[in-house]
């Protein structure tokens, strides 16, 4: 009956923890030992038999046999008189297997295999906890709010595991009532008192990179590529996507039909504003899309430095600057060039949009213009002839057809 109480004891571990029945055998056996040394000194000449199939288990131990008065030894020796009771054939010198009957030992005995066997199984479920979550980290996980805390939420996930949301890696306008469903990505995994610590967070460029992943196809499919994220969370975030294929426009393809696409992540993100631009080598017009929407006038750019000088229009310096700083902030991150905006006043009277001249100019020729960096007149003709050419495809006759409609603009 004891043995099948152990059993019964055991299959409630194996049916709440999920382990499968190879470690289930040694976690078992590993108890068994643990008790079997406390009791014998050592277990170097005992087997133990576990039969899951059965729910039950065999204890065996190897004696030699020595004659009456040479026993020094129980555990490892047994009397000529003793082993001849089991078998009238041996004879001293040979080896006696005989089979332990653990109930005979007591109810303490028992209980102590009970406590091994549950700490056996805790630590194995630490272990497999902090395996399986180390193995998880930058990936999404959803889970209920089981404790709100003032520093810190308690999450529950589906397997009843416990994680740890800190307030820090809260977005600030998150607010979450117990019972209530989160979702956050892996941050961190690490051992603290003995025990797995799982750590979320909602606030890291992760979090949102496992969004657009999970919103847009394309970068599930590696079609897309993200280039880089940065944020303030709950603010502002800006992403720079590449696509290797020329076919897909991947801000188009982020962004979705009328925002179909970004507008679930936003609100995941409590309406943080994300402006998705296209990543290009080409540093003066990656700078000039980071600080979008601000438009620029003209750009000055020191590579050995990392250091750009952006002049724009009176009007549009709050658009680049953002609330807080933040747009110019993340402009900053994004590109890693210091970036310092000069207000233009006298360009702002004088200088006009290329659109502007969409009756002269064809306006794939004003696109190919603008892929260069180039949105204004004046921008085009500081360039001059030679340098167009060698930034552009555009034939000679063409350039030259434009700077004169541009500089006639001036002149008139």
């Amino acid at each position: 009956m004891e043995n099948v109480n152990l059993i019964d004891t055991f299959a409630e571990f194996k049916d709440l923890k999920n382990i499968n029945r190879a470690t289930m055998v040694r976690i078992l056996e590993e108890a068994f030992r643990s008790v079997l040394v406390k009791i014998y000194g050592t277990d170097q000449n005992i087997n133990v038999i576990i039969n899951t199939d059965k729910g039950d288990f065999e204890i065996w131990r190897n004696r030699k046999v020595v004659a009456d008065d040479e026993l020094e030894d129980e555990n490892l020796q047994i009397s000529l008189t003793e082993a001849r009771k089991i078998d009238a054939d041996f004879e001293i010198g040979e080896e006696v297997t005989d089979e332990v009957k653990f109930e005979k030992f007591g109810r303490r005995a028992i209980l102590s295999l009970k406590q091994n066997l549950a700490g056996y199984i805790m630590e194995l479920e630490k272990d497999n906890l902090y395996q399986k979550y180390k193995e998880r980290i930058g990936q999404i996980v959803t889970g209920e709010v089981y404790q709100v805390w003032k520093r810190e939420l308690l999450v529950r996930d589906e397997d009843g595991n416990d994680l740890i949301l800190p307030k820090t890696e809260q977005i600030p306008s998150d607010f979450y009532r117990k019972g209530e469903t989160v979702r956050a990505v892996v941050a961190k995994v690490e051992i603290k008192n003995n025990t797995p610590l799982i750590i979320l967070s909602r606030t890291s460029p992760m979090f949102l990179e496992r969004l657009f992943e999970a919103e847009v196809p394309e970068i599930f499919d590696g079609l897309i590529t993200i280039k880089k994220i940065v944020r303030i969370p709950g603010e502002r975030a800006k992403v720079a996507v590449e696509s290797y294929d020329d076919r897909i426009d991947p801000v188009g393809a982020c962004v979705g039909m009328k925002g179909s696409r970004i507008h679930g992540i936003v609100r995941e993100l409590r309406n943080e504003n994300i402006d998705v631009i296209n990543y290009t080598n080409n540093m003066q017009l990656y700078i000039q899309r980071a600080l979008s929407p601000a438009h620029i006038n003209s750009i000055s750019i020191d590579n050995e430095n990392k250091k750009a000088e952006v002049y724009l229009n009176a009007q549009e310096v709050s658009l680049a600057i953002g609330k807080g700083g933040c747009n110019i902030k993340l402009a900053i991150q994004l590109c890693g060039y210091d970036i310092d905006v000069f207000r233009e006043q006298e360009m702002a009277e004088e200088d006009v949009q290329l659109d502007e001249f969409a009756d002269e100019i064809d306006q794939w020729i004003i696109d190919v213009l603008k892929g260069i960096g180039c949105d204004t007149a004046k921008s085009v003709l500081e360039l001059g002839f030679d340098e167009l050419m060698n930034r552009t495809d555009l034939e000679e006759e063409t350039i030259k057809n434009v700077l004169a409609v541009l500089a006639a603009e001036f002149e008139s």
